[in-house]
């Protein structure tokens, strides 16, 4: 036990983070679809299991069949080669950057084939040296193994630094940190192989991916919220005689463009995992300043008066005052920011001519304008009080009519090139209402 007492307690914290994990995604009977973390998890609890084993036979080769020693070896130098791929593919997957080609997706798993496959027909070379406190393992098997492992977390520090934006900010430090120490006790372990480290590097990985972004209690959390922000612009569009299908609807609008735009290279700068997080939280409550205008003006069947008209457009101006009162002390300045502009500013046009502010251009923030193209084409898209829907095709060419005048001509542009999602996204919620 001297030889593999760091190996047992590391596989012990796995196993109680494991049961935890488990434990909650399955909570009465909930679904869990296996995830990348979950194959990630068991392939870590597996590897720190063979790092025990090897710990073990490699210092009592007198009592440990030689073939039982390889085989065990050869299991545990697979398994650091299969955890270190799949975090890659792990921050792959959280970055998006994950291919979609099929072709791409060979070139991406061939090394690690390669590799595996040297791995197995260099067992014979494998060797066991003494060091000062223990024995180690070594040879063709040990340094193919060496290779892939630097060669990958080399390739997830890059594609971390790279994809920087596609990382909420709050979890950016706390992630840096988890995978410089991998690397570090990785460095040394290959350095000083009787060190016999991996142990370690492997259970800080799943504990900092655990903790920051994979803990099932943090996410219900956060599903609560979005359900209770749901829930609010639900009961405020149902005075308006909605079902609450025009938030579901404008709000998977909001994400179609603003992921489109990213996906093309627009305004990479701006459009940050943060950003478009809160921008899709602050989407349902563009139009909350309408708990302020009168029934009679809300649900009236005909033309407004100039005066009620007034009235209605009130609405915007409220709907940020309301949300700069209610949720300026919950301490996530930049979505109240976001909820803010939303709701004030989505019926600016692009020309000038729009209100509370009359802003034009690039003076509207573009979670506005965002908004403004997802607003309009579901308000004619959908039944009111005062008119019957219109064809979705006459929709779409009323935002192709209003790019330069109304919305920005790029995001017309662009919610036309994706129609058929947004038909999608369209019948989807309608039949649901239904």
């Amino acid at each position: 036990m001297e030889y593999c007492r760091l190996q047992i307690g590391c596989l012990v914290v796995i196993l109680y983070i494991a049961f935890n994990y488990f434990k909650t995604s399955h909570y009465e009977g909930r679904k869990h679809k296996i995830t990348l973390f979950d194959i990630l998890l068991v392939i870590v609890i597996i590897s720190l299991f063979f790092d025990a084993l090897t710990a073990y036979t490699v210092n009592h080769l007198e009592l440990v069949p030689p073939f039982i020693n390889k085989a065990a070896h050869m299991c545990f130098l697979l398994s650091i080669d299969v955890v270190i791929f799949t975090m890659f593919l792990y921050m792959l997957q959280i970055t998006e950057c994950f291919p979609k080609s099929w072709r791409n997706r060979v070139l991406l798993y061939l090394p690690f084939v390669i590799n595996a496959i040297i791995l197995v027909m260099g067992m014979g070379t494998l060797e066991y040296r003494h060091g000062r406190n223990t024995n180690y393992s070594m040879g063709i098997p040990a340094y193919t193994c060496f290779i892939m492992v630097a060669v990958y977390i080399f390739f997830t520090l890059v594609l971390f630094v790279r994809r920087w934006n596609y990382i909420e900010r709050r979890k950016r430090a706390n992630i840096f940190m988890y995978l410089l120490v991998l690397a570090v006790v990785t460095t040394y372990q290959m350095l000083v192989p009787e060190a016999l480290l991996t142990s370690i590097s492997f259970t800080v990985l799943i504990i900092g991916i655990y903790s920051n972004l994979e803990d099932p209690a943090i996410k219900e959390l956060s599903h609560y919220h979005d359900e209770m922000v749901m829930g609010f612009a639900t009961l405020v569009e149902k005075r308006d005689d909605n079902t609450g299908g025009h938030i579901r609807r404008t709000s998977l609008y909001v994400e179609l463009i603003a992921k489109e735009l990213r996906k093309r290279g627009h305004y990479k700068e701006i459009l940050t995992k943060d950003y478009i997080q809160n921008l899709l939280m602050a989407a349902p409550m563009h139009d909350i300043g309408k708990i302020s205008v009168p029934d009679a003006i809300l649900q009236k069947p005909g033309k407004l008066t100039e005066e009620e008209f007034a009235v209605m457009k009130s609405h915007a101006e409220e709907g940020g005052r309301i949300i700069r009162e209610t949720f300026g002390n919950l301490g996530d300045k930049q979505y109240m920011e976001m909820a803010y502009q939303v709701s004030t500013f989505h019926h600016e046009k692009w020309n000038g001519k729009g209100y509370p502010r009359g802003l034009k251009d690039t003076e509207i923030p573009l979670c506005a304008r965002i908004m403004a193209v997802a607003d309009v084409f579901d308000a004619v898209s959908e039944k009111r009080c005062y008119r019957d829907a219109m064809p979705l095709e006459q929709c779409f060419e009323i935002i192709k009519e209003g790019g330069g005048r109304d919305f920005e001509p790029l995001l017309a542009e662009l919610f036309l090139s994706i129609k058929d999602e947004v038909k999608a996204v369209h019948d989807r919620v309608s039949t649901a209402e239904k």
